[in-house]
């Protein structure tokens, strides 16, 4: 590869890697807003387990072209088992807590892993982050702490297991970036496994008889949705740096307020707005400033896995 066309290649992964993670996190947004609806009527287990099977089922075309050496030779067995662990909490502890809080709430505590992953970044990954990125991101966990008024909800379970969460999802989000050389197929499959194997232990015990055949459909929906927001982030996190990314999952609360009042009435208040524009901007400022030091390091290595 000559220099020209490594220089171009880095100058399209800066642009493409913050493009997937923010589409990333509309069908996440998506995913999650139809599985609080879905929750509401049937057992989390059982949500989750059709939600896998059928995100299974579309993945499996994409498996069968692609053979099944890379799944059997997977790098670092011990990660990748640890990374469908927190996986897996993540997703059941996610679908718990939009069962009795708003999703913009809930949101709004998943907000804290981007914080996680770019401060655990230099240590973990070997990234540097500069002192105007680490002010963004103390920016933006100050709009967090703005979001989360205090109030009795802030302490019961739901909270609790919220924050729970928030750390599975940060180590699933470092376990990406370090597992670089793991086809994103692969990530998703066992991520998906994972989660339909504790679907299948826990559906029995709260399974509700299906009423319709549309809510089945957007049962399986929800499966085809989340696969989408896994390929997608997971792509995102390989070519781009885990501290320039992660900061764009802020993004989640735009459009938990925006499906919260469209989906379930629920209108967000000054403050709530106030943490947004500050959760957002330091977002972007991370994004853009990105750039700049790309166009001034035209010989940085190219990062591709």
């Amino acid at each position: 590869m000559t220099t020209t066309e490594t220089m171009a290649g880095s100058r399209l992964n800066s642009v493409a890697g913050p493009a997937l993670m923010l589409l990333g996190m509309l069908m996440f947004a998506l995913n999650d807003a139809m599985g609080k609806w879905l929750v509401a009527s049937y057992g989390l287990g059982q949500v989750i387990l059709i939600r896998s099977l059928a995100a299974l089922l579309i993945l499996s075309p994409f498996l069968w072209r692609g053979g099944w050496k890379p799944i059997a030779k997977a790098e670092r067995p011990l990660m990748q088992a640890s990374r469908v662990l927190f996986s897996t909490m993540e997703v059941f502890c996610f679908y718990y807590a939009v069962m009795y809080l708003p999703l913009a709430d809930v949101m709004t505590y998943w907000l804290a892993a981007p914080i996680y992953v770019a401060a655990a970044s230099p240590l973990l990954l070997g990234e540097r982050v500069g002192w105007r990125r680490w002010t963004a991101i103390f920016i933006g966990f100050i709009g967090v702490i703005i979001t989360l008024e205090p109030s009795s909800a802030m302490f019961t379970m739901p909270a609790v297991i919220s924050i729970v969460g928030t750390f599975a999802f940060a180590f699933m989000l470092l376990s990406g970036r370090s597992l670089r050389s793991t086809p994103d197929k692969t990530l998703v499959l066992f991520q998906l496994g994972g989660a339909g194997l504790a679907g299948l232990v826990f559906a029995p015990f709260d399974w509700t008889p299906l009423n319709s055949a549309p809510e089945f459909a957007l049962l399986c929906l929800l499966g085809g949705v989340a696969m989408a927001a896994h390929m997608l982030v997971n792509r995102a996190l390989k070519i781009s740096d885990a501290a320039t990314v992660a900061p764009l999952q802020y993004t989640l609360l735009l459009w938990a307020i925006v499906f919260g009042w469209i989906f379930f009435d629920d209108v967000p208040g000054r403050s709530m707005m106030m943490g947004a524009a500050l959760i957002i901007g330091s977002g972007m400022f991370i994004f853009f400033r990105e750039q700049q030091l790309k166009k001034r390091q035209p010989d940085r290595p190219l990062d591709v896995p």
